[in-house]
């Protein structure tokens, strides 16, 4: 499949208004994803607390960023209950964005009772320490796209499929969406506390330097001028970048926060036409990036990995009015540009700024 060309319809963009002097803890603050989420709810002025793991990446996104305003960092783990609590306590959140957890599925092989631990037992840890709590408006826990049992039969998954998984880490987050259902339903839906998960695709952008990621190996790859391994080039996934599935849970978390009747679990991804392959995206890389490098077999045995996977996004367009505004090729672009302007020298917290202030003027 081609880099076909999206529509890109202009929508509301997530009201700054609401985010402005709301308190919102945010676990995994110091990932990818989190680094780019709470430099834009600096932009919104809301008053994050962090919790997360010391950076694991060097460089480190959340380090480049730095200084946060209106921000309070709490290194710790989540699968330690005293240090939730203490964040928890410290936070008073009106706002929860659940992000922390073991998110690489090579490493949930290496790793599977750290990946259960974290990822189911830091997120019951975390909703147990917020059953006492008073002012809770709307917790999201963020989950993935490969929550779903996957047969390989590629058709994109809604929110009502089965959920399973093979790989301890996708089991483990199957695993979590159970736990976060009995959680909500048990402790706070008498409350009015809204809790949802977000099913998000697989996610590019600058400033990713994480192991085994296509993006983060590929930027690697040109910068020691050697070919790119890869293991499965013609496995597909729900590419976007990061920008868009972080404009919906803001989008999310603002219906929810307001008493909406929204779904309790919603996918953000593309329209399953613009699922792309591995080997299609680093081609398209290479090119943005103007490197010469092409990518090769990985040589060896891989794990098991799906060879398929596409989310249908439908639900959350209906329900929220969200649309990916980025096509293909335009995520593509935006990944290359940030990371070749970063290698030229240029600060990462005006890239990114930059990059979220273009993304709301697309709304």
């Amino acid at each position: 499949m081609g880099l076909r060309r999206a529509a890109v319809e202009k929508l509301d963009m997530t009201g700054h208004a609401f985010w402005r002097g709301r308190r919102v803890l945010l676990t995994g603050h110091t990932g990818f994803k989190g680094a780019w989420l709470l430099l834009w709810l600096e932009r919104m002025g809301a008053e994050v607390t962090g919790l997360s793991l010391a950076p694991d990446t060097e460089p480190s996104l959340y380090t480049l960023l730095q200084p946060f305003a209106g921000h309070r960092s709490r290194i710790g783990d989540i699968r330690d209950p005293a240090v939730v609590g203490a964040a928890v306590n410290a936070a008073r959140p009106q706002i929860v964005i659940h992000m922390a957890a073991q998110a690489l599925v090579r490493r949930s092989y290496r790793q599977p009772a750290e990946t259960f631990a974290a990822n189911v037992m830091g997120t019951v840890h975390l909703l147990d320490a917020l059953r006492g709590v008073d002012g809770v408006q709307a917790i999201l826990v963020i989950t993935t796209d490969k929550v779903y049992r996957n047969h390989e039969q590629g058709r994109a998954f809604v929110e009502d499929d089965p959920l399973g998984g093979h790989d301890p880490y996708s089991a483990s987050k199957a695993a979590t969406e159970l736990a976060v259902a009995s959680m909500a339903a048990s402790f706070f839906a008498a409350r009015g506390v809204a809790v949802a998960t977000a099913r998000a695709g697989n996610v590019i952008g600058g400033g990713d330097w994480a192991e085994d990621r296509l993006i983060p190996d590929l930027w690697r790859a040109v910068r020691a001028g050697e070919p790119l391994p890869l293991r499965y080039p013609r496995a597909t996934r729900p590419w976007q970048h990061v920008l868009e599935p972080l404009s919906g849970y803001l989008a999310y978390i603002e219906r929810l926060a307001g008493g909406d009747d929204v779904p309790p679990a919603l996918n953000f991804g593309p329209p399953s036409d613009d699922v792309l392959t591995v080997a299609e995206i680093a081609d398209a890389m290479f090119t943005a990036m103007q490197a010469p490098q092409s990518w090769v077999q990985a040589d060896g045995a891989n794990p098991d990995e799906a060879q398929t996977l596409s989310i249908d996004p439908a639900l959350a367009m209906r329900t929220l009015g969200w649309r990916p505004r980025l096509q293909p090729a335009q995520a593509l672009q935006w990944t290359a540009d940030w990371y070749r302007a970063f290698d030229g020298g240029a600060d990462a917290r005006s890239l990114a700024a930059s990059q979220i202030e273009a993304y709301e003027a697309l709304a």
